[in-house]
C-alpha cells in the first residue's frame, strides 16, 4: 500500500514523461496557487484592502503554507522513486539540497521563523515580504525557466570571468573618478564607496543626473567609463546566446532519455 501511495505521489509530482493524465491537474493547481500567493503579497501592502479583508489574506496565507509544506514533504518522501537519487538518508539529503528543493524550502520558511525565533515588527515585516520568493516556483512548472538555468551553470565560468571584470572597472572607475572629482564636488564624490554610485549609474547607462563630473578629467573618464560599460553588459548576453546555442546542439544529439529526476540539476 505505502509503495503504491509513493509511486501514484511520485507520478503526480515529480514525473516528467506525463504517465498520470492527473499530474497536468496537479501542476495547473500549484501554478495558480503560487501566483494566487504573489498577487496577494502584492495587494496586502494595500492598507484599507489589507485592513478589511485581514482575516481572509491570514487564511489564505495558512491554506497556502498547508499545502507547500505537504508538497515539499511528499517530494522528499517520494525522491527515492528516482534512481538517480537513490535510496536511505543520502539519497533524501542529495534531492534537498538540489536547486529547486531550496527554492521550495525558502517557499515556506519564512511563515516558520516567527514560531521559531523571537523577532521584532521590522524583522517580521521583511519576512512577511519575503514570501514573494513564492514567485520563484513557478521555475518548477516552466521548461523555458529551466533552460535558462541550465544555459547559466554551463557558462558559469565565461560568467564568472564577465563579473569580476565588471567588478575591477567597477573599482578603478570609481576611484579615478574621487580623485579627479573630491576636491570639486566633496559633498559628492566625498569617498570612493560614494564615487561608486556614480559608476554604477554610468557603467549600465541610466544616467539619473543627481551625480556628474564637472572637471576636465572627469568628463573625459565618464565618456570613457560610458563607452566601456556598453561593452561589458553586452558580454553576458553574448555569453548567454552562445550558451543556447551549445544548449540546443547538446539536445539534438541526445539519443537516449535522461534518468534524472526533477531538481537535481
Amino acid at each position: 500500500m505505502e509503495t503504491s501511495l509513493k509511486h501514484t505521489l511520485y507520478l503526480l509530482l515529480e514525473d516528467q514523461e506525463g504517465r498520470d493524465p492527473r499530474a497536468r491537474w496537479v501542476r495547473a493547481f500549484l501554478v495558480v496557487l503560487i501566483l494566487l500567493n504573489v498577487l496577494a503579497v502584492i495587494v496586502e501592502t494595500m492598507e484599507d484592502v489589507s485592513q478589511t479583508y485581514r482575516h481572509l489574506f491570514r487564511s489564505f496565507e495558512y491554506f497556502s503554507v498547508a499545502i507547500f509544506t505537504v508538497e515539499y514533504a511528499a517530494r522528499l518522501w517520494v525522491c527515492s522513486q528516482c534512481q538517480s537519487n537513490g535510496g536511505g538518508l543520502g539519497g533524501r539529503i542529495r534531492h534537498a539540497l538540489s536547486p529547486l528543493m531550496i527554492v521550495d524550502l525558502l517557499a515556506i520558511i519564512p511563515f516558520y521563523i516567527p514560531f521559531l525565533l523571537p523577532v521584532d515588527l521590522i524583522f517580521l515585516r521583511a519576512i512577511r515580504l519575503m514570501r514573494l520568493l513564492r514567485v520563484l516556483k513557478l521555475g518548477r512548472y516552466s521548461d523555458a525557466v529551466q533552460v535558462f538555468f541550465t544555459v547559466v551553470r554551463l557558462k558559469k565560468e565565461q560568467l564568472a570571468v564577465a563579473g569580476f571584470g565588471l567588478a575591477i572597472l567597477l573599482i578603478i572607475a570609481s576611484s579615478l573618478m574621487y580623485y579627479f572629482e573630491h576636491e570639486a564636488q566633496p559633498a559628492i564624490f566625498g569617498s570612493i564607496p560614494h564615487a561608486m554610485w556614480w559608476a554604477i549609474i554610468t557603467l549600465t547607462t541610466v544616467g539619473y543626473g543627481d551625480a556628474y563630473p564637472v572637471t576636465g578629467m572627469g568628463r573625459f573618464l565618464a565618456s570613457v567609463i560610458a563607452l566601456l560599460g556598453i561593452g561589458m553588459f553586452a558580454l553576458p548576453a553574448g555569453i548567454l546566446s552562445a550558451g543556447f546555442v551549445e544548449y540546443g546542439h547538446m539536445k539534438e544529439k541526445e539519443d537516449e532519455p535522461s534518468d534524472s529526476c526533477p531538481g537535481d540539476d
